[in-house]
């Protein structure tokens, strides 16, 4: 259950020796956003390497579960090919969820998220396969027992821009064409950003996802699973970077690996990006 938010502010004093824990991470691995961002038109100009998109956040959670404390990731996607009508990308994405059971910042879980997508151009709107992976696991502790899912789909991404505000909306959906432990049969999402200029370096942003599992009813009693996050705040640009600033709400499904339980939380923090 949703705890006060008095955690966040003594959590925010251990805010700098969590940037450098997340940052010694970040050095050897790899990167990701979720998933390519909408693009405005295609470039009817084939290239390679056109686009990178890289984020590295540090979110504090306030919830009465001392597995709980910090949620982090740090990740990228790249567009390899532009073939003008489309672009091929791959995305990989590293997630870690931290308590206080065994020390200050003890990570708990680790979730990977790997995918390569195909799309093609219909006017404005970019229709794209996906092919996504991912797999759970805890850290620090014993894992004996395989958590992975393997989802075949289609995703459909539209951006509009009106003066200084944009829109980005991405919605997916796909079947389980392979799956370990867990019930799932098919998933669907939808990521949608709306964001409004202020002046050269400041924006402010608001921004909701969603996740729906579709369940095996063969395999399990449960009812179809849902999960979702709404966010808020600023976005402050640097000379090759920005920063953005956020507050929000989250029920996240099966939030432990192992136990089929949602949780839900308030949330602050950071995300690094590129520009």
């Amino acid at each position: 259950m949703p705890d006060s938010t008095g955690p966040l502010i003594r959590r925010a004093l251990g805010g700098a020796r969590l940037v450098l824990i997340i940052l010694t991470w970040s050095a050897p691995a790899s990167a990701q956003q979720p998933g390519p961002q909408p693009l405005e038109a295609p470039s009817h100009s084939p290239e390679f390497l056109t686009r990178y998109d890289f984020q590295l956040s540090g979110v504090a959670l306030a919830i009465d579960d001392r597995r709980f404390l910090w949620d982090t990731h740090f990740g990228g996607a790249v567009d390899v090919i532009d073939y003008g009508i489309g672009r091929a990308s791959i995305v990989a994405d590293y997630e870690a969820v931290l308590g206080d059971e065994f020390r200050a910042f003890d990570p708990n879980q680790g979730q990977y998220t790997l995918e390569t997508s195909w799309s093609a151009w219909a006017g404005a709107t970019e229709i794209a396969g996906v092919l996504h992976h991912v797999s759970r696991h805890l850290s620090d502790r014993p894992n004996s027992v395989a958590i992975a899912w393997n989802v075949l789909g289609a995703r459909v991404l539209r951006r509009f821009s009106l003066g200084g505000t944009t829109l980005a909306v991405r919605v997916g959906a796909g079947h389980l064409i392979a799956h370990a432990f867990v019930d799932y049969s098919w998933m669907a999402d939808l990521d949608v950003v709306v964001r409004r200029r202020l002046n050269e370096r400041v924006a402010v942003y608001a921004r909701g996802t969603g996740e729906v599992f579709g369940i095996d009813a063969a395999s399990s009693h449960r009812h179809t699973q849902e999960s979702g996050r709404i966010e808020g705040g600023m976005r402050v640009d640097g000379r090759a970077a920005a920063i953005e600033l956020f507050a929000g709400y989250e029920r996240r499904a099966d939030a432990y690996p192992f136990e089929q339980v949602p949780l839900h939380w308030a949330l602050a923090g950071f995300r690094l990006v590129n520009k």
